[in-house]
């Protein structure tokens, strides 16, 4: 089959990104001669490999899309940093995309940028909305800060330092609460509570600051 032949009907998948195995089903061919074709329209620049065995269309790719592609069938969810930035909570963009997942944790290097998975137990995969345009998984702005300080005592650092937060008028403290509680180890769960009620505490503090700067502005 001519390559050309091939991308039509890979462009038919209607998937901004695909698998080796979803190619030689949808070309018709075996996965190793999928595998060849795949590289031949890589080289000539109409396709981009992700990382081993996943392929995209380079312009249809949204990298925030890539954790949940990657982890499948493993749950997951865009958030810490990530979550943080798209909800408007810290300034800083990250230079890689975090996610949660029962996967294993784990960098996955692409063309697009870096994948940077960690793993949570079923049980607390939870805590986020389904973006209904892209169908990406993205974490709630509570859960994408009690992640955050879950995972603040990692060995890897990435999380240790807390960046300056600025929590939306429409943050929940009950709901906050109640991802804590999921938490199954009990030293973990009352360092991210301890770290948790400091942060409310500052909040609170800031926010009662601002209201009596606004009305002393009103008054004058």
């Amino acid at each position: 089959m001519k390559a050309i032949d091939a991308l039509s009907r890979l462009q038919q998948l209607h998937a901004p990104v695909f698998t080796t195995n979803d190619a030689a089903a949808a070309i018709g061919i075996s996965r190793p001669h999928a595998a060849k074709t795949l590289a031949r329209l890589a080289a000539a620049n109409q396709l981009m490999r992700v990382c081993r065995g996943y392929w995209a269309f380079q312009d249809e790719v949204d990298l925030l899309v890539l954790p949940g592609l990657l982890a499948a069938p493993a749950p997951c969810y865009v958030s810490l940093q990530s979550a943080l930035n798209q909800h408007g909570m810290i300034s800083q963009i990250p230079q890689r995309v975090y996610a949660v997942s029962t996967a294993r944790t784990r960098d996955i290097e692409t063309p697009l940028g870096c994948v940077s998975l960690h793993h949570v137990c079923p049980s607390f995969c939870v805590g986020f909305e389904i973006v209904p345009t892209s169908g990406l998984a993205m974490a709630t702005p509570e859960k994408a800060l009690i992640d955050l300080l879950y995972f603040s005592p990692a060995r890897s650092r990435l999380f240790a330092i807390l960046p300056e937060l600025e929590l939306p008028a429409d943050f929940r403290h009950a709901r906050a609460m109640q991802y804590i509680s999921l938490i199954n180890s009990p030293g973990r769960r009352q360092l991210v509570l301890n770290r948790w009620n400091e942060i409310w505490r500052t909040h609170k503090r800031d926010s009662l600051a601002s209201h009596r700067m606004l009305r002393l502005k009103a008054e004058g």
